[in-house]
């Protein structure tokens, strides 16, 4: 193991984050587990001292600039960009506000949180970036069009960002997690029910799309996909093993058995009619 790595990871006050910031700490390093608000510290805080283990909380909407302003200060090797928010809904009818905070978050607040400690691992000629993507940044479905785009756009700043700083001894690689246990489906179903009204919709129905996959959009999205979403404590193993490792792969995608299935969507597509 390579202990001793400074590591910073958004979100980290639910989910993945929360699990993999405490597994690092306990695993020797220097986590600096950043959370969007008080309750989810003071949740960390209480986590860590149970445990025993040494952890620095602090608070980090990436949205905000001057909360970046602050982050840019501390001295990281490797940068977890894991907070994320998730909209779904039909996309010629969810509000575009709800569809720009998707983006704020997921895409524009983590650039620019990335943009300056990219400069400081430019600057020191070492350092790791590693962006939460996901299943949903490699394949579209209907009715999760919104957090799909998101993690689209992820990708695409994640590849061309691994080619501009590859040469400059900074390393930038995506983890992207199928559907996992940690409430976030739960979440996206609920904000869905907030604007969502089905005897008003033009465009939700159940069928089955050009590439084979069969889709509805349930009033708990949660509970549709629930039966499919695993244990994330491999999700968690992976947070570690890319946060220690000197080299790797570019993407990190679990669980294995669904990688067949993701590339034959992406093949597809090649071949897709109007």
């Amino acid at each position: 193991m390579t202990a001793g790595k400074r590591i910073l990871v958004t979100g980290a006050g639910s989910g993945f984050g929360r699990a993999a910031a405490l597994r690092l700490a306990e695993r020797g390093h220097h986590v600096i587990a950043a959370a969007e608000n008080r309750p989810q510290m003071t949740g960390l805080i209480q986590e860590a001292d149970r445990r025993g283990i040494t952890l620095q909380v602090e608070n980090l909407d990436v949205t905000s600039a001057l909360h970046r302003r602050q982050a840019h200060t501390w001295d990281v090797d490797v940068l977890f960009n894991n907070a994320a928010v998730g909209e779904m809904g039909p996309l010629s009818e969810i509000p575009l506000e709800l569809f720009r905070r998707v983006f704020e978050v997921n895409v524009f607040g983590h650039l620019a949180l990335t943009q300056g400690f990219a400069r400081q691992m430019v600057e020191r000629g070492s350092g790791r970036i590693v962006w939460l993507s996901s299943i949903a940044g490699l394949t579209a479905n209907p009715y999760l069009g919104p957090y799909c785009a998101s993690k689209y756009a992820v990708e695409a700043i994640a590849q061309a960002m691994h080619d501009e700083l590859k040469p400059l001894g900074v390393q930038v690689c995506t983890i992207n997690p199928g559907p996992y246990q940690t409430g976030f489906n739960d979440r996206m179903g609920d904000a869905l029910r907030v604007w969502f009204d089905r005897a008003r919709s033009f465009s939700a129905e159940h069928f089955t799309t050009d590439l084979g996959v069969e889709v509805h959009l349930a009033d708990d999205y949660g509970r549709m996909t629930g039966e499919s979403q695993k244990d994330p404590e491999e999700i968690v193993e992976l947070f570690v093993r890319v946060a220690e490792e000197d080299s790797g792969l570019f993407r990190n995608f679990l669980p294995a058995d669904r990688i067949d299935e993701v590339k034959r969507q992406q093949a597809a597509i090649w071949d897709l009619g109007q």
